[in-house]
């Protein structure tokens, strides 16, 4: 089980990256740390920070969305902070937000999200590739060749040399996009995989290998996983559901709420129903006390070093190849580390 460092930079109204979370993260053999944004700082710009302050560790987006940006100029920050990384280092997760942000905060169609993340990944990997960047695809003709154009786009082709290989991962809740993570890109990062999550994602998995003609022995599925170390197991879950009930209830609309569908594939479909409909009718105490404790106590490792050991095996069974830990506390990550036996190679591997 690879283990990952997650930093949620993005809900802060102002920035402050913890560093020394992210170098003892490096210490303890954390696969990546991973930035993502919404409306307000970017995943990049973290990104670049870090890369003068680490050596190895890998720096991942956990999402960029793709309405932010065109693929070419996506490609461009991957190449840049790669290259300011040393190479190899920079893994690039793309997500489609939802049509509040899409449409609301960028100015964007919603259209066809899974049609435009397939053409952005292809377009991506032809940057990386140096090739002359064309594209028929209704979403991104490259050259340009629409309204008010000149008819003079080129089909150029990056002028920065890669570094070394640059990662394209793509998060996941539904069927088609699952079923594209595993057609087109390196990884997947699921939204509401629980327990059963091979069973709930594996057949659009298995269709996605399918049209690619086997699955890549080193395909990745990232998790998500809180760590808590506290005495008060009631007063860390009761602290965690006031933003789960923001999402579930309020980030997204009636019809598209990816965070609501989220927990009902977790296996909490009526608490999901219940808490976004008592968060539309502005009963946000209400909302707040209808999260179930369950639902972060079985996603997260929460109470004593103990408790949280005692808890550990079953992650390890999950289906999942890494987690993207969550925690506030050095001492949580730590703990994780040894569990995972993350700290174990990384000293294995600097006396060989």
């Amino acid at each position: 089980m690879k283990l990952a460092l997650g930093l949620d930079l993005y809900r802060g109204a102002s920035m402050e990256v913890p560093v020394d979370h992210v170098r003892r993260a490096e210490d303890l053999g954390f696969h990546s740390v991973w930035t993502a944004e919404a409306y307000g700082s970017d995943a990049f710009s973290p990104l670049a920070y870090l890369a003068a302050l680490t050596s190895r560790i890998k720096l991942a987006t956990g999402v960029v969305q793709i309405a932010a940006r065109t693929p070419a100029a996506t490609a461009m920050h991957a190449l840049t902070i790669d290259a300011l990384a040393g190479g190899s280092r920079v893994i690039v997760g793309l997500g489609v937000s939802g049509p509040q942000i899409v449409e609301g905060w960028y100015g964007q169609p919603w259209g066809s999200p899974n049609r435009r993340l397939r053409e952005y990944v292809a377009i991506m990997r032809k940057v990386f590739a140096r090739e002359p960047l064309t594209n028929e695809g209704p979403e991104f003709p490259l050259p340009y060749d629409g309204p008010r154009t000149l008819n003079q786009g080129k089909a150029l082709k990056s002028i920065l040399h890669p570094a070394g290989e640059i990662e394209v991962w793509l998060a996941a809740g539904g069927p088609k996009n699952t079923e594209l993570s595993a057609e087109v890109a390196d990884g997947m990062l699921p939204m509401g995989w629980g327990f059963d999550g091979d069973e709930v994602y594996g057949p659009a998995l298995e269709a996605g290998f399918a049209r690619r003609g086997g699955r890549p022995a080193d395909f990745e599925v990232f998790g998500g996983c809180s760590v808590v170390l506290t005495d008060d197991v009631q007063g860390a879950l009761d602290a965690m559901k006031p933003l789960t009930a923001m999402y579930v209830g309020g980030m997204g609309s009636e019809s598209h709420n990816y965070h609501r569908e989220a927990m009902a594939r977790r296996g909490f479909p009526e608490a999901a129903a219940r808490i976004h409909e008592l968060w539309l009718a502005g009963r946000r105490e209400e909302a707040v006390a209808a999260v179930p404790d369950e639902y972060h106590d079985d996603g997260a490792l929460i109470g004593s070093p103990e408790r949280i050991r005692s808890r550990w095996e079953p992650w390890t069974r999950a289906g999942l190849t890494g987690l993207i830990v969550r925690s506030e506390q050095i001492e949580g990550l730590e703990l994780v580390a040894e569990l995972a036996g993350s700290r174990d190679q990384t000293h294995e591997e600097e006396r060989a």
